[in-house]
């Protein structure tokens, strides 16, 4: 078994379609964890906050530089994830396929290295 992290993105468009149909996404959300909870593949899920109350740490100059969000330059924002523990890269597929999105979303899928794979010092 492998860890796949399934990184869910959305747009200004598609996070507002997002909350004009919250109630009805949420449900849907609900019984999609059920259903990976189930299968014995999910680990963890979280949603986060609005982007506008983030902060991004800039390491591009000498010093780090502290900017307040929304990050104009962002096309696609990172809104939450889940992390499954599956078989393959196309099993992570097949379950991000079935993840309620609104229209203009996207997932991203990409796979954590286990521990034997990272080097130690």
């Amino acid at each position: 078994m492998a860890k796949y992290l399934l990184i869910m993105r959305g747009t200004d468009a598609s996070n507002a379609a997002m909350m004009a149909d919250i109630d009805e996404l949420m449900v849907t959300t609900r019984r999609f964890v059920e259903e990976t909870v189930k299968a014995g593949v999910l680990l963890a899920a979280e949603g986060l906050d609005d982007p506008g109350q983030g902060v991004v740490v800039d390491f591009s100059g000498e010093v780090p530089v502290v900017t307040d969000g929304p990050y104009g330059e962002t096309r696609e924002l990172f809104g939450g994830f889940f992390l499954l523990d599956v078989a393959s890269k196309q099993e992570a597929v097949e379950w991000a396929k079935r993840v309620p999105v609104a229209r203009g979303a996207k997932i991203e899928i990409r796979r954590v290295p286990g521990d034997d794979e990272v080097p130690q010092a």
